[in-house]
């Protein structure tokens, strides 16, 4: 099962691909991200989101896509813009495949390190891990993604519970 883990920004947007196999296999294909330009007008900077992962869906032909929802607690500016990128990053998924999956950040952390208030570090080091990777995978947002992948691929057996 191809699945493609999406870690929303309106800057910096993380992509992780990767394919597992029931009981546990896990072979990175593919991670890094989407960037869009602080001097771009919103709309722009949306639409190179919007194409982006319509490029990425084209390329990968996943199975499946997972996204992290939203979670912030200080700068409602950021929340919405962060808002509207997600949600365009998930119209444009939504129009190659119905099969959307979301996780809260607590249950990916969860699901990779088996601790709900794990650390960034503790994240991005079991990605390295899990994915057999020389190095943890960077940006930061990228291994983000690659961990709600890692995430939806642990959930597989219940997907349903977190199918948009």
């Amino acid at each position: 099962m191809i699945i493609m883990g999406i870690d929303p920004g309106l800057a910096i947007m993380g992509y992780g691909v990767i394919d597992y196999q029931p009981g546990g296999s896990f072979k990175p294909i593919d991670y890094g991200c989407i960037f869009t330009e602080a001097d771009l007008r919103l709309p722009q900077r949306l639409l190179r989101i919007y194409d982006g992962v319509q490029a990425l869906y084209k390329r990968f032909c996943p199975d499946a896509i997972a996204m992290e929802e939203l979670f912030f607690n200080k700068n409602v500016k950021t929340a919405l813009l962060v808002g509207q990128a997600r949600g365009t990053a998930l119209v444009s998924a939504a129009q190659s495949t119905s099969e959307l999956y979301e996780y809260t950040p607590l249950q990916v952390k969860q699901a990779v390190v088996g601790y709900g208030r794990a650390d960034k570090l503790q994240v991005q080091t079991m990605v390295k891990t899990i994915l057999n990777l020389r190095s943890i995978p960077k940006p930061d947002d990228a291994a983000d993604a690659l961990a709600v992948a890692i995430c939806h691929a642990n959930s597989s057996d219940m997907p349903q519970s977190f199918k948009i």
